[in-house]
C-alpha cells in the first residue's frame, strides 16, 4: 500500500514538473519562432521581434516604399522635401543634420536610412541606437538587391505579404514590356548614353538601376564599360571618352531632378558635345529622376516611358 501511495505521489509530481517546464519554456519558445532577423546595408544584424509602428523615414523611397506596402499610417516622420505620394503630406519632417533630441522625443521604434547617412553621420547614428532606437541602414543597388529591400521593409513593417505582391506586380507589368520587344532584333534597338551627373560627366554603373531600367527599355548601354563609384548606382565615365564615342550616340538620355538640375539647352550648349550624334540631331531626352534612380514600384513608369521614346508608336497622320 505505502508503495502504491509513493507511486502516485511520484507521478504527480512528474506531471505537476514537466508542466510547469512547459510553462517555464512556452514563452521562451514562442519568442524564438517570432524572432525574425534581416542583415542590413551596413551589414548590421537586426532582429525583429515585432512589426515597428513609429516609423521614421529618411529617404524618399523608403517612404514611398512603405506607402507601397500600406504602412504609411506607422510612419510619424519623413525627410524634408519628400511630398510623394500624397499620404505623406502633412507628416513632420525631419533630417539627419538637426539634433537627434528631436527624433528621441518623437519617441521612434524604427528610423530607416541610407548607407549614406550612415557613413557620413556616425554620431547621429549612434545617439539614437544608444537612446534605444533601431536604426536601420537600407538601399538596394541592382534589381534584384531590390527585391530584398522590399522583402526587409515587409518584415520590418509586418507587410511580408504585401511585399510578395509587389514582387509580383512588378513582375507582371515588366513583362509585358518584354514581350513588346520580341520581334525587335538587336540591330534595331538605340544606342544611349544615359547621364546621371552633368556636371560630372557620370552616367549610372552597369549593375545599377538606372542601366536596369535602360536595358529593359530596349536601349543598349553604350556605357557598360563605366566605372561604378564606391558601392553606389553612379559610375565616372569622362568627357573624353563620351565624345569619342560620339557617332555611336543614337540617343542621349539625362535623369533630371535634384540629383541632375539639368536641361535640353544645358546639355545642347555643352563645350565639345556637338560631336555627339544624337545631340547635333536633337535627339535629347530628360526622364524624371524619381522614376529611373530610385527602388520603388515607379521604376516600371519610368520603362514603359523609355520603352515609349525608343521606339515611338507611327504617326497615323
Amino acid at each position: 500500500m505505502n508503495s502504491l501511495r509513493f507511486t502516485g505521489r511520484f507521478q504527480t509530481i512528474m506531471i505537476i514538473g514537466i508542466a510547469l517546464l512547459g510553462y517555464l519554456a512556452g514563452p521562451q519558445t514562442a519568442a524564438a519562432e517570432t524572432l525574425k532577423t534581416l542583415v542590413d546595408s551596413s551589414g548590421q544584424t537586426v532582429n525583429i521581434r515585432q512589426p515597428s509602428n513609429r516609423i521614421i523615414s529618411l529617404y524618399s523611397a523608403h517612404t514611398e516604399n512603405l506607402c507601397s506596402l500600406g504602412a504609411a499610417d506607422q510612419l510619424v516622420g519623413i525627410a524634408g522635401g519628400d511630398d510623394y505620394p500624397p499620404a505623406v503630406t502633412g507628416k513632420q519632417s525631419f533630417s539627419y543634420r538637426e539634433d537627434p533630441e528631436k527624433f528621441i522625443a518623437a519617441g521612434p521604434d524604427l528610423v530607416l536610412v541610407r548607407p549614406m547617412i550612415e557613413r557620413s553621420y556616425p554620431e547621429f547614428i549612434n545617439k539614437l541606437r544608444q537612446a534605444g532606437i533601431t536604426v536601420v541602414s537600407l538601399q538596394p543597388n541592382t534589381i534584384e538587391e531590390m527585391f530584398t529591400y522590399w522583402r526587409h521593409l515587409g518584415l520590418l513593417t509586418g507587410r511580408e505579404q504585401q511585399a510578395e505582391e509587389m514582387i509580383d506586380t512588378f513582375t507582371a507589368r515588366l513583362s509585358r514590356v518584354q514581350d513588346s520587344l520580341k520581334n525587335i532584333p538587336t540591330a534595331q534597338r538605340p544606342k544611349v548614353y544615359f547621364e546621371s551627373v552633368h556636371g560630372k560627366m557620370k552616367t549610372f554603373a552597369p549593375e545599377s538601376i538606372g542601366a536596369y531600367v535602360l536595358e529593359q527599355a530596349g536601349g543598349i548601354n553604350l556605357a557598360t564599360d563605366a566605372e561604378q563609384v564606391r558601392e553606389t548606382n553612379i559610375a565616372s565615365y569622362g568627357k573624353e571618352r563620351l565624345l569619342s564615342r560620339g557617332e555611336e550616340i543614337d540617343i542621349y538620355l539625362a535623369q533630371q531632378g535634384r540629383m541632375n538640375p539639368v536641361d535640353k539647352n544645358i546639355i545642347r550648349n555643352e563645350p565639345g558635345f556637338q560631336a555627339i550624334k544624337a545631340v547635333r540631331e536633337d535627339r535629347i531626352h530628360l526622364i524624371e529622376e524619381a522614376l529611373v534612380s530610385r527602388p520603388t514600384l515607379r521604376i516600371l513608369d519610368g520603362i514603359e516611358q523609355l520603352n515609349g521614346i525608343f521606339f515611338p508608336l507611327p504617326d497615323k497622320g
